[in-house]
């Protein structure tokens, strides 16, 4: 525990000896421009202008240069992805929501004891997406939020739900990362008060009615940062549910090696469906009736039609967030029913 906050000590040192808490927290958008959100007076904006920063200790309201970024482009245009519409969760049993987000992931859970995980917020501009979706659902607190790595598709929106929720945890592998996107989580964290606990295989999240557990990493994976994914398993009475983030092929032989307990009735795929996930030792390990494909339109191949066959071929039943919209589980303890997809 004292070794994770070190390292959010350190981060946020940085952060603070390169202005980015006086500079406007916000990421910039597909344009290089955004919105003033802090200490706007001092840059001669008012609350809420949108502008550009021109490298050069000014702002401006026309583009100026970009600057170059260790993230990824970003899409040109407005993302035209919205929230679907969903149902409340059904009172006194579990229900899952592997939320269409596009290209990226983010699973909502409420507990039959009330109690609100979000796990993942999808790419920077799903955040208010994910919002939606929780404003929908009638959530007011998040008692547990776990950013199961630093990507951008999947920690993305994080910043935005802890700017409009109080959470109660954050838990999140100890593993960084530089970009704008991981710093913006970072600070909104912060912002709330919260110390990141670290997610790591062994750790359980002490919840009412159901068992969470942590079953990977289990391991230190340097800069791979897929295999970092923190990989949750949850049981409520007979049924039980994983979550695998983006872990790869690494990870899942590591999380066998070490015998982690992964059978589960419905396993999130991991890296979306991508060849580098879902090996066959590890798909044989988990067991799965059903399996969630998080994915949105995207150039890398995913889901993958070797991952796709596999399913097939092991009598799992597969939902695609792309084709099925935002998939609901709901759990009595003792049968999992879907409800009706588009």
């Amino acid at each position: 525990m004292r070794k994770i906050s070190l390292v959010l000590l350190t981060i946020t040192t940085l952060l603070l000896s390169t202005n980015v808490t006086t500079a406007h927290p916000g990421r910039t958008d597909s344009n290089g421009g955004h919105t003033c959100r802090t200490n706007c007076a001092k840059w001669g904006l008012k609350d809420g202008e949108y502008h550009y920063h021109n490298g050069n200790n000014s702002t401006t309201t026309t583009p100026s240069t970009p600057t170059p970024t260790t993230e990824p482009a970003k899409p040109t245009g407005k993302s035209e992805l919205t929230a679907d519409k969903i149902k409340p969760p059904v009172k006194g049993k579990l229900s899952v929501y592997y939320l269409n987000v596009g290209q990226g992931d983010a699973t909502y859970i409420k507990t039959a004891a009330g109690d609100d995980i979000l796990i993942d917020g999808g790419k920077n501009e799903a955040g208010a997406i994910v919002v939606n979706y929780l404003k929908q659902l009638g959530v007011d607190d998040i008692e547990v939020m776990i950013s199961t790595h630093p990507d951008e598709d999947h920690v993305g929106g994080l910043d935005v739900v802890l700017d409009n929720y109080k959470v109660k945890a954050v838990y999140a592998p100890k593993v960084s990362h530089t970009t704008e996107t991981f710093k913006d989580f970072l600070l909104a964290v912060k912002k709330q008060g919260l110390t990141i606990k670290e997610a790591k295989a062994g750790v359980t999240i002490p919840l009412k009615g159901v068992t969470a557990s942590f079953v990977g990493p289990v391991k230190q994976y340097g800069d791979d940062l897929n295999n970092w994914s923190a990989v949750l398993r949850l049981s409520y009475g007979s049924n039980s549910f994983l979550f695998t983030g983006d872990a790869e092929k690494k990870s899942e032989n590591d999380m066998i090696a070490a015998k982690q307990s992964l059978q589960a009735d419905v396993l999130k795929v991991g890296h979306h469906g991508s060849v580098s996930s879902t090996n066959s030792a590890f798909l044989k390990a988990v067991s799965p009736k059903y399996a969630i494909i998080s994915v949105g339109k995207n150039s890398y191949g995913h889901p993958a039609a070797t991952i796709l066959n596999r399913l097939k071929s092991a009598k799992v039943t597969a939902y695609r967030t792309d084709l099925n919209g935002t998939v609901t589980a709901v759990s009595d303890g003792k049968k999992i029913l879907f409800l009706k997809v588009k």
